[in-house]
Formats: structure tokens, C-alpha cells, sequence
């Protein structure tokens, strides 16, 4: 008995599976284009939303604002991280903040 389905024809062709015109990740493009607002950039970094939030009204840690609200960017938070690192300290050397003087007593 012959049948009509050319899949089972020998001579058929199998079909090549599509090929992407471009490589697309777009989980990582959504991921780099993500804002994150005070409160989940704070949880983030592990500091406080409150400090967070004065430092970027100073204009003293890079931050977005979209409109009239404040956001962070993956590139914000690198750029917070590097600008707070510190590498380690010598024996040698003084002290980056001078010690708190005390009061001499009478």
C-alpha cells in the first residue's frame, strides 16, 4: 500500500532547521537594559536606601533618572562598587581619616 506522505519517500529531502539571521540572547539584553529603583538598588549593593538616595541627589555616585525618578542601572552599580573599593592597607602607611582627638583630662 502506498501512501501520499513524502516523508516516506527515500528520495525526499529532510529540511534544514532555521537558522537565526542574527545570535539573539534576549534574556541578557533585557537583563543590561534593567532600571532598578532605590529600594532594590540599596538590597543590592547592601547599603542603605537612604544613603543611597543622598548620595545620588548630591550628584556624588552616578545614577538615571527617568523623568523626576531616581534609578540605577547594572552600569550605575559597577561603577558605585569601583569607585568604593579599596585596595589593602600597608603597615606603613597613616591612616586614610585622621583618628577621632580626645579630650585631655583636668
Amino acid at each position: 500500500m502506498q501512501t501520499d506522505d513524502p516523508l516516506r519517500h527515500s528520495d525526499a529531502v529532510t529540511p534544514e532547521p532555521p537558522r537565526p539571521s542574527e545570535p539573539t540572547d534576549s534574556a541578557t539584553d533585557d537583563a543590561d537594559r534593567l532600571l532598578y529603583t532605590p529600594a532594590a538598588a540599596a538590597e543590592r549593593l547592601t547599603v542603605g536606601e537612604s544613603w543611597l538616595r543622598r548620595k545620588a541627589g548630591q550628584r556624588i555616585i552616578p545614577c538615571t533618572f527617568v523623568g523626576k525618578h531616581l534609578r540605577f542601572s547594572d552600569e550605575d552599580l559597577r561603577a558605585i562598587v569601583a569607585a568604593g573599593s579599596r585596595g589593602p592597607r600597608l603597615r606603613n602607611q597613616a591612616p586614610s581619616r585622621p583618628g577621632r582627638r580626645r579630650r585631655a583630662r583636668r
